[in-house]
């Protein structure tokens, strides 16, 4: 499996993509816009496709889709057929209903079969290119393309820029080389690519049959925006929207479809958190608070004038996004292993701390430590001194330095008084002067 690490910014996925392994499943962790102290988890199970956060969500725009069943014909297309599909189809409008990743695969849907990619492959080429249209966006089917097997639907101007291949030849002699493609103001290309493929062969098909192979991505019904885009939820989170009504667990998209523009903006920080409130409402009616951390909203309270606040922290969206008629597997079932990604926020009313970090394996007990628990520390405790141990050096120091003491003031007490030790001071008798020479006293002046 590989695990990414991806951003989120307005909902589309650019990120930086890196390797580990796991099991059974894919662990994702990214972040919403303005992004938060804390990390967000998600999990792709690549057997099913679905994409599950670390408390269970399931994120219904990457999971496989349901097949179509559309009768199609025996015969196959012809050039009247094909100049007839490429009449009404071409510059067709229609609503995303998943998310159209950019890039020059793009997407490939099978006739009354699967999507590929899906799932964890699905995500990588969001990641890695980028978003052209989300769910419920308008799209435009701006070019077809006919081949033996398939049928390409260029959306919103395709994924590639114009004369591709002719960007690569230049024309001149010697050193004067000239391209074929002249500056331009051709920006990047915004667009996607879906294939619709075919066994066998391209049937003579009618355009109402294209929409219908067409209609797990793109639908083809006249809408209004807000219909457009609940039409991708779940049914009881699409009455909520149309009721104007704010769940905990919604998006800022979902969020501005139910109430609108707020009255109000504040940006403020709780902890090391920040977050936004949208303000909806003044007095004397009912005024609601709709706090925002990143693209969720995280809280909701709801204000009467004469009554207690009313305030909303339980997540009414996350069991909602699981009814994709997919079975929810445990973490437990999958072994998934599950890495958070970036400054991880506890709460400290429903959250034990953090353990602090240690050396030892899972499971190992050190002796100091099993009597000793984390945080309290004993006096130090220095070795004591062995008969048999090495001398001490200290207390021959301070012997040796009595005794030098004690031989000082003993000579020092004997030169004071030579009477106690009963010895006798003689004086030492005067030389005689040599022979010849008379003493100085006794010699006269001439």
């Amino acid at each position: 499996m590989i695990a990414h690490s991806i951003t989120s910014a307005d909902s589309s996925l650019v990120a930086r993509l890196f390797s580990a392994t796991c099991t059974g499943a894919c662990v994702i962790a990214f972040c919403a816009v303005a992004v938060p102290a804390g990390g967000q988890a998600i999990t792709i199970d690549t057997r099913t496709g679905n994409v599950t956060s670390a408390n269970g969500t399931v994120d219904r725009r990457y999971a496989q889709i349901t097949p179509t069943d559309i009768q199609l014909p025996k015969t196959g297309l012809d050039a009247k057929t094909r100049l007839e599909l490429i009449r009404i189809l071409q510059s067709e409008q229609g609503f995303a209903m998943r998310p159209f990743p950019r890039g020059h695969k793009g997407l490939t849907l099978e006739a009354n079969g699967k999507l590929n990619p899906a799932g964890e492959a699905y995500l990588n080429m969001v990641t890695q290119f980028g978003l052209c249209a989300k769910p419920g966006d308008a799209v435009v089917l701006t070019d077809i393309k006919f081949d033996h097997n398939k049928i390409e639907f260029m959306i919103n101007g395709g994924p590639d820029l114009k004369h591709r291949f002719l960007r690569h030849i230049q024309l001149g002699t010697g050193t004067q080389m000239t391209p074929m493609v002249q500056g331009g103001d051709d920006g990047e290309p915004t667009g996607a690519r879906v294939t619709l493929e075919f066994k066998g062969g391209v049937p003579s098909l009618t355009a109402s049959q294209v929409k219908a192979l067409l209609s797990p991505l793109i639908s083809f019904d006249v809408k209004t925006p807000i219909q457009a885009f609940t039409d991708t939820l779940p049914p009881k989170l699409k009455e909520a929207i149309l009721n104007h009504n704010v769940w905990v667990g919604m998006s800022t998209d979902m969020v501005l479809f139910a109430k609108g523009q707020p009255q109000r903006k504040v940006r403020e920080v709780d902890g090391q958190m920040p977050f936004e409130e949208w303000i909806y409402g003044q007095p004397p009616q009912p005024v609601e608070f709709v706090r925002i951390n990143g693209n969720r909203v995280i809280r909701v309270e709801v204000a009467k004038v004469g009554e207690t606040p009313q305030i909303f922290e339980k997540d009414e969206v996350d069991s909602l996004m699981r009814t994709d008629g997919t079975p929810v597997i445990t973490a437990e079932q999958q072994k998934t292993r599950t890495v958070q990604m970036g400054d991880v926020q506890r709460d400290p009313d429903r959250q034990a701390p953090a353990p602090p970090p240690t050396l030892t394996a899972p499971g190992e007990k050190v002796p100091d430590r099993a009597g000793n628990p984390a945080g309290q520390m004993k006096p130090v405790q220095f070795p004591k001194q062995k008969p048999d141990d090495y001398p001490d050096v200290a207390a021959a120091r301070r012997a040796d330095e009595a005794k030098t003491s004690e031989a000082a003031d003993k000579d020092k007490g004997a030169a004071a008084d030579p009477a106690k030790d009963g010895s006798k001071v003689t004086a030492a008798p005067t030389p005689a002067p040599a022979t010849g020479t008379p003493p100085a006293s006794d010699q006269q002046p001439k």
